[in-house]
């Protein structure tokens, strides 16, 4: 199976990343690219990752390895 791309730009649409955003009380969010852009305060982060669930597996293993509170 092959998928067709075509060059008109107006048919390309824009790829949303995801992030994962350390809070100050030491949680962590998942925020896409442009909630983490308009967050003026950034503590640690980690991405940009492709899919949200891709996020999410980040998330729980910082969580596992202490840098992320559980929520």
């Amino acid at each position: 199976m092959t998928l067709a791309t075509s060059s008109n730009p107006k048919n390309v649409q824009k790829t949303n990343t995801w992030h994962v955003l350390q809070q100050t009380d030491g949680h962590c969010e998942i925020v896409d690219q442009t909630e983490l852009s308009q967050i003026a305060e950034q503590s640690q982060t980690w991405g940009p990752f492709v899919s949200k669930s891709e996020a999410i597996a980040k998330r729980v293993g910082l969580i596992r390895s202490g840098k992320c509170l559980p929520q």
